[in-house]
């Protein structure tokens, strides 16, 4: 067997915006293992590392070797063996509103309900914080929260303290489901008093990305058990690229189900390549809580929506969306 890696730039259909740039192109690679006896014997992996928001390239290292060795060892682009797989039944996801203008967030979120998502997630911290509360009360005033499901990203943009605070308790009153990452990451005394004090549920992001002051740790069930304990959030998100590849999730999933925190994954912006592969690792996990928990379980909506943003996605991958749901088209 032998290796090779493959450029590849993704063109984003708009100007992405996030509370730390936009993006309207990602260049990735595809790791290709190649059997040295049989040419068409191929399993393809994807490293999408994205500027400024993956300091941690390794991660998106090894999640690009582990999936290419799972299609390699499958032979198959049905990575797993699950219901999803079957076609037998898709995954909830969340429509997710990039930042933009007032206008164009508007638009977007339109457009969203319109297709039928329950669960509806926005990026917040780019514009006015009075204009992003327009937008969210404006979303409720239309559909309550057992109608439409709201979550917001602040991807770090509040300031520790009484700011993030009064804003927490502002957002509190329009019935969200949750805020991921309120402050930026690396401030664990801060965050675990938010925590603590929050009138909305917490979900950690990049904060599972260890930072310089925890590299004596990092990447270790030690940094990930001591984090989870010190902060106590109410969910954590999960991106394979980010948190340690598939195993790192894993672990990081073992460990906040033995505390009783609920996850959800996402993609970090993989194009199909990727999105499959996680697609089919959280079709695994839903399995084994159904198992645990009884034929009811109902999952968390996953963020496994980013297969449309691309004007150039990889063709040929068995993923379509149907409504709010990603399914397994064989």
């Amino acid at each position: 067997m032998h290796t090779e890696l493959h450029p590849y730039t993704l063109q984003f259909k708009f100007k992405a915006g996030t509370s730390r740039g936009s993006y309207t192109e990602h260049p990735v690679q595809y790791l290709h293992l190649i059997d040295d006896d049989d040419a068409t014997h191929v399993g393809i992996g994807e490293y999408a590392p994205l500027p400024d928001l993956s300091p941690d390239t390794a991660s998106a290292m090894l999640f690009a070797h582990e999936t290419a060795t799972w299609h390699y060892t499958r032979r198959s682009l049905l990575l797993s063996d699950t219901a999803f797989s079957r076609g037998e039944e898709g995954l909830q996801i969340n429509g997710l509103i990039w930042m933009g203008t007032y206008e164009e967030m508007k638009s977007r979120i339109e457009e969203k309900l319109q297709q039928g998502f329950r669960c509806v997630k926005l990026k917040i911290g780019a514009i006015n914080f009075d204009e992003e509360v327009e937008l969210l009360t404006m979303i409720r005033s239309r559909f309550p929260k057992d109608v439409i499901e709201l979550r917001v990203d602040a991807n770090g943009a509040f300031q520790p303290g009484d700011d993030a605070m009064r804003k927490l308790d502002t957002l509190a009153r329009l019935d969200l489901h949750s805020i991921e990452q309120p402050i930026k990451a690396g401030q664990w005394q801060e965050m675990a008093k938010l925590c603590r004090q929050t009138p909305l549920p917490i979900a950690l992001d990049e904060e599972l990305i260890p930072n310089a002051e925890s590299l004596a740790l990092q990447g270790t069930t030690d940094y990930r058990s001591r984090l989870l304990s010190e902060i106590r959030p109410q969910y954590i998100i999960l991106k394979p690229s980010l948190h340690g590849g598939l195993a790192g999730c894993d672990d990081w999933i073992r460990i906040a189900e033995s505390m009783d925190i609920p996850w959800w994954a996402t993609s970090a912006l993989e194009s199909n390549v990727g999105l499959n592969a996680i697609a089919h690792w959280v079709a695994q996990h839903i399995e084994r809580l159904r198992r645990k928990h009884g034929p009811d379980f109902q999952p968390l909506p996953q963020g496994l929506g980013t297969g449309q943003i691309y004007t150039n996605n990889v063709a040929g991958y068995p993923l379509c969306l149907i409504g709010d749901e990603l399914w397994c088209n064989k």
